[in-house]
């Protein structure tokens, strides 16, 4: 098997809520909103699933219950960047569990979470790598806001 990861998929509670929230609280543009999924472009040839809680039992079985032993992260160019995306991401209904702070990483971050119960780190990140990684996904998310021929 190669190495990568295709798909991260979310059994949320409430396919409008996941909606309302990803596309239009924060602002994510969906490549599909069928009758029980959406599918969010995160990065290049990676997915984010939203899949509608009973499909997910139909097809994989009883999802465990409680806060997730799982965190994803959105990684930008700085503190205040951070403090503003988490602003968003409340107002778009998130519930915060960490105020953002210095981590002992050396970076700065918080934590919110979603409105089907995953946590989400909004997180400024020290060292090149980080800051190369957010200008890759910068690019990316530009290209998915860019007028397309095909529209």
């Amino acid at each position: 098997m190669e190495q990568y990861v295709s798909l991260v998929t979310l059994a949320v509670p409430s396919l409008e809520e996941a909606r309302d929230f990803y596309v239009h609280g924060l602002g994510w543009h969906a490549v599909v909103d069928e009758q029980d999924v959406i599918m969010l472009p995160v990065a290049p040839g990676v997915l984010l699933s939203l899949w509608d809680v009973a499909s997910f039992r139909e097809e994989v079985g009883e999802p465990g219950t409680g806060l997730p032993p799982i965190t994803l992260a959105h990684n930008v160019a700085s503190d205040a960047e951070v403090d503003a995306v988490l602003e968003r991401a409340r107002a778009a209904g998130a519930r915060e569990v960490r105020e953002a702070q210095r981590r002992d990483w050396g970076g700065y971050s918080g934590y919110v979470v979603d409105p089907a119960g995953y946590a989400w780190e909004v997180a400024h990140a020290p060292g090149d790598a980080a800051t190369a990684a957010v200008a890759r996904n910068r690019e990316f998310a530009r290209s998915l806001a860019a007028p397309r021929q095909d529209r």
